[in-house]
Protein backbone atom coordinates (compact mmCIF):
# COMPACT_ATOMS: atom_id res chain seq x y z
CA UNK A 1 0.00 0.00 0.00
CA UNK A 2 1.35 3.42 -0.83
CA UNK A 3 1.99 5.82 2.00
CA UNK A 4 -0.70 8.44 1.98
CA UNK A 5 -0.68 11.89 3.48
CA UNK A 6 -4.05 11.19 5.08
CA UNK A 7 -5.70 8.06 6.38
CA UNK A 8 -9.45 8.26 6.81
CA UNK A 9 -10.73 7.91 10.39
CA UNK A 10 -13.93 5.88 10.65
CA UNK A 11 -16.19 5.48 13.68
CA UNK A 12 -17.85 2.05 13.53
CA UNK A 13 -20.72 1.48 15.97
CA UNK A 14 -22.01 -2.12 15.83
CA UNK A 15 -23.44 -4.17 18.71
CA UNK A 16 -22.78 -7.56 17.06
CA UNK A 17 -19.29 -8.08 18.49
CA UNK A 18 -18.08 -10.69 16.00
CA UNK A 19 -19.37 -8.80 12.96
CA UNK A 20 -17.94 -5.57 14.35
CA UNK A 21 -14.44 -7.04 14.69
CA UNK A 22 -14.55 -8.52 11.19
CA UNK A 23 -15.67 -5.21 9.62
CA UNK A 24 -13.03 -3.35 11.64
CA UNK A 25 -10.22 -5.66 10.52
CA UNK A 26 -11.30 -5.56 6.86
CA UNK A 27 -11.42 -1.75 6.87
CA UNK A 28 -8.04 -1.54 8.61
CA UNK A 29 -6.59 -3.84 5.96
CA UNK A 30 -7.83 -1.34 3.35
CA UNK A 31 -5.85 1.44 5.01
CA UNK A 32 -8.51 3.05 7.20
CA UNK A 33 -8.15 3.95 10.88
CA UNK A 34 -11.17 2.47 12.67
CA UNK A 35 -12.58 2.81 16.18
CA UNK A 36 -15.19 0.18 17.08
CA UNK A 37 -17.87 0.85 19.68
CA UNK A 38 -20.52 -1.64 20.84
CA UNK A 39 -23.47 0.68 21.51
CA UNK A 40 -24.76 4.15 20.70
CA UNK A 41 -23.86 5.69 24.04
CA UNK A 42 -20.23 4.55 23.78
CA UNK A 43 -20.24 5.65 20.14
CA UNK A 44 -21.23 9.21 21.03
CA UNK A 45 -18.53 9.43 23.73
CA UNK A 46 -15.93 8.21 21.22
CA UNK A 47 -17.13 10.62 18.53
CA UNK A 48 -16.39 13.52 20.86
CA UNK A 49 -12.80 12.34 21.37
CA UNK A 50 -11.60 12.31 17.75
CA UNK A 51 -12.05 14.09 14.42
CA UNK A 52 -13.69 11.40 12.28
CA UNK A 53 -14.11 11.45 8.50
CA UNK A 54 -17.06 9.02 8.31
CA UNK A 55 -19.43 7.20 10.67
CA UNK A 56 -20.72 3.67 10.09
CA UNK A 57 -23.72 3.13 12.36
CA UNK A 58 -25.83 0.07 13.07
CA UNK A 59 -29.48 1.04 13.64
CA UNK A 60 -30.70 -1.55 16.16
CA UNK A 61 -28.43 -1.04 19.20
CA UNK A 62 -28.80 -0.95 22.99
CA UNK A 63 -28.63 2.23 25.11
CA UNK A 64 -28.91 4.52 22.07
CA UNK A 65 -30.07 3.39 18.62
CA UNK A 66 -28.36 4.42 15.39
CA UNK A 67 -30.95 7.07 14.51
CA UNK A 68 -30.62 8.77 17.93
CA UNK A 69 -26.84 8.61 17.67
CA UNK A 70 -26.97 10.13 14.17
CA UNK A 71 -29.12 13.01 15.46
CA UNK A 72 -26.59 13.71 18.23
CA UNK A 73 -23.65 13.49 15.81
CA UNK A 74 -25.37 15.89 13.40
CA UNK A 75 -25.73 18.44 16.23
CA UNK A 76 -21.95 18.32 16.71
CA UNK A 77 -20.93 18.02 13.04
CA UNK A 78 -23.57 18.67 10.39
CA UNK A 79 -21.34 17.64 7.47
CA UNK A 80 -19.74 14.32 8.47
CA UNK A 81 -20.79 11.43 6.16
CA UNK A 82 -23.07 8.82 7.77
CA UNK A 83 -23.73 5.27 6.57
CA UNK A 84 -26.40 3.20 8.31
CA UNK A 85 -26.10 -0.59 8.68
CA UNK A 86 -29.34 -2.45 9.30
CA UNK A 87 -30.91 -5.88 9.10
CA UNK A 88 -34.26 -4.28 8.38
CA UNK A 89 -35.56 -3.39 4.92
CA UNK A 90 -38.46 -1.20 6.02
CA UNK A 91 -39.07 1.79 3.78
CA UNK A 92 -39.88 4.05 6.72
CA UNK A 93 -36.45 3.31 8.20
CA UNK A 94 -34.77 4.38 4.99
CA UNK A 95 -36.86 7.55 4.82
CA UNK A 96 -36.01 8.37 8.44
CA UNK A 97 -32.32 7.76 7.77
CA UNK A 98 -32.36 10.00 4.71
CA UNK A 99 -34.15 12.75 6.65
CA UNK A 100 -31.34 12.59 9.18
CA UNK A 101 -28.94 13.26 6.33
CA UNK A 102 -27.59 9.74 5.82
CA UNK A 103 -25.20 9.46 2.88
CA UNK A 104 -25.89 5.77 2.36
CA UNK A 105 -27.85 2.86 3.74
CA UNK A 106 -26.64 -0.78 3.62
CA UNK A 107 -28.92 -3.68 4.43
CA UNK A 108 -27.42 -6.77 6.09
CA UNK A 109 -26.20 -9.15 4.89
CA UNK A 110 -23.79 -7.26 2.65
CA UNK A 111 -20.48 -8.21 1.07
CA UNK A 112 -17.18 -6.75 2.25
CA UNK A 113 -16.54 -5.49 -1.28
CA UNK A 114 -19.85 -3.60 -1.38
CA UNK A 115 -19.16 -1.91 1.95
CA UNK A 116 -15.64 -0.85 0.95
CA UNK A 117 -16.78 0.51 -2.42
CA UNK A 118 -19.58 2.54 -0.82
CA UNK A 119 -17.24 4.00 1.80
CA UNK A 120 -14.67 4.96 -0.84
CA UNK A 121 -17.33 6.49 -3.08
CA UNK A 122 -18.34 8.81 -0.25
CA UNK A 123 -14.78 9.66 0.83
CA UNK A 124 -13.79 10.54 -2.74
CA UNK A 125 -16.07 13.58 -2.46
CA UNK A 126 -13.61 14.93 0.10
CA UNK A 127 -10.56 16.51 -1.64
CA UNK A 128 -8.41 15.26 1.25
CA UNK A 129 -8.98 11.65 0.17
CA UNK A 130 -9.62 11.97 -3.56
CA UNK A 131 -6.09 11.01 -4.55
CA UNK A 132 -5.36 8.73 -1.62
CA UNK A 133 -4.67 5.04 -2.27
CA UNK A 134 -6.78 3.25 0.35
CA UNK A 135 -6.35 -0.33 -0.78
CA UNK A 136 -4.09 -3.00 0.56
CA UNK A 137 -4.02 -5.74 -2.01
CA UNK A 138 -0.93 -7.80 -1.14
CA UNK A 139 -0.69 -10.31 1.70
CA UNK A 140 2.09 -12.68 2.81
CA UNK A 141 0.83 -16.16 3.72
CA UNK A 142 3.80 -18.36 4.59
CA UNK A 143 5.86 -18.65 1.40
CA UNK A 144 2.95 -17.41 -0.72
CA UNK A 145 2.24 -13.88 -1.85
CA UNK A 146 -1.46 -13.20 -2.32
CA UNK A 147 -2.51 -10.34 -4.60
CA UNK A 148 -6.20 -9.75 -3.92
CA UNK A 149 -6.52 -7.21 -6.75
CA UNK A 150 -5.35 -9.70 -9.38
CA UNK A 151 -6.90 -12.78 -7.71
CA UNK A 152 -3.44 -14.35 -7.74
CA UNK A 153 -1.28 -16.51 -5.48
CA UNK A 154 2.46 -16.70 -6.15
CA UNK A 155 5.01 -19.16 -4.73
CA UNK A 156 8.56 -19.75 -6.03
CA UNK A 157 7.71 -17.93 -9.25
CA UNK A 158 4.62 -20.07 -9.84
CA UNK A 159 1.38 -18.13 -10.34
CA UNK A 160 -1.99 -19.57 -9.32
CA UNK A 161 -5.05 -17.76 -10.63
CA UNK A 162 -8.01 -17.69 -8.22
CA UNK A 163 -11.67 -17.07 -8.94
CA UNK A 164 -13.17 -13.91 -7.47
CA UNK A 165 -15.00 -15.89 -4.76
CA UNK A 166 -11.82 -17.77 -3.84
CA UNK A 167 -9.98 -14.45 -3.63
CA UNK A 168 -12.69 -12.79 -1.52
CA UNK A 169 -12.73 -15.75 0.88
CA UNK A 170 -8.94 -15.90 1.17
CA UNK A 171 -8.77 -12.14 1.75
CA UNK A 172 -11.00 -12.42 4.84
CA UNK A 173 -8.96 -15.35 6.18
CA UNK A 174 -5.64 -13.61 5.37
CA UNK A 175 -6.78 -10.47 7.16
CA UNK A 176 -7.41 -12.57 10.28
CA UNK A 177 -4.56 -15.12 10.35
CA UNK A 178 -4.80 -17.15 13.56
CA UNK A 179 -8.37 -16.05 14.28
CA UNK A 180 -11.55 -18.09 13.94
CA UNK A 181 -14.02 -16.44 11.54
CA UNK A 182 -17.58 -17.68 11.89
CA UNK A 183 -19.18 -19.45 8.93
CA UNK A 184 -22.16 -17.07 9.06
CA UNK A 185 -19.93 -14.01 8.83
CA UNK A 186 -17.90 -15.47 5.95
CA UNK A 187 -21.10 -16.39 4.12
CA UNK A 188 -22.56 -12.91 4.50
CA UNK A 189 -19.35 -11.03 3.69
CA UNK A 190 -18.44 -13.13 0.62
CA UNK A 191 -21.77 -14.39 -0.72
CA UNK A 192 -24.18 -11.87 0.82
CA UNK A 193 -26.27 -14.80 2.06
CA UNK A 194 -25.96 -17.48 4.75
CA UNK A 195 -28.34 -20.13 3.42
CA UNK A 196 -27.70 -23.88 3.53
CA UNK A 197 -26.62 -23.92 -0.11
CA UNK A 198 -24.08 -21.15 0.49
CA UNK A 199 -22.71 -23.19 3.39
CA UNK A 200 -22.17 -26.19 1.11
CA UNK A 201 -20.54 -23.95 -1.51
CA UNK A 202 -18.25 -22.48 1.16
CA UNK A 203 -16.95 -25.95 2.05
CA UNK A 204 -16.10 -26.55 -1.62
CA UNK A 205 -14.21 -23.24 -1.83
CA UNK A 206 -12.30 -23.98 1.40
CA UNK A 207 -11.20 -27.31 -0.12
CA UNK A 208 -10.01 -25.49 -3.25
CA UNK A 209 -8.03 -22.97 -1.19
CA UNK A 210 -6.39 -25.75 0.81
CA UNK A 211 -5.25 -27.30 -2.46
CA UNK A 212 -3.93 -23.96 -3.75
CA UNK A 213 -1.97 -23.44 -0.51
CA UNK A 214 -0.69 -27.02 -0.24
CA UNK A 215 2.85 -26.26 -1.48
CA UNK A 216 3.72 -24.73 1.91
CA UNK A 217 3.14 -27.43 4.53
CA UNK A 218 3.16 -24.84 7.34
CA UNK A 219 -0.15 -23.44 6.11
CA UNK A 220 -3.49 -24.90 7.17
CA UNK A 221 -7.13 -23.79 7.04
CA UNK A 222 -8.52 -25.31 10.22
CA UNK A 223 -12.20 -26.22 10.46
CA UNK A 224 -13.46 -25.30 13.92
CA UNK A 225 -16.44 -27.64 14.02
CA UNK A 226 -19.78 -25.87 14.17
CA UNK A 227 -18.14 -22.44 14.35
CA UNK A 228 -16.01 -21.49 11.36
CA UNK A 229 -12.51 -21.50 9.86
CA UNK A 230 -9.06 -20.30 10.88
CA UNK A 231 -6.08 -19.68 8.58
CA UNK A 232 -2.93 -20.92 10.34
CA UNK A 233 0.75 -20.48 9.47
CA UNK A 234 3.07 -22.55 11.68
Amino acid sequence: MENASHSAMILLVEDDTNLGFVIQDILKAEGFKVHLCKDGKEGLMQFNKENYDLCLLDIMMPKKDGFSLAEDIRKINSDIPLIFLTAREMTEDKIKGLRLGADDYITKPFSAEELILRIKAILKRNPKFKEEILEKNTYSIGNYTFNAANFELTIDGKRIKLTKKESDLLKILATHIGQVIEREIIANMVWGDDSYFVGRSMDVFITKLRKHLSEDTRIAIANVHGVGFRLEVA
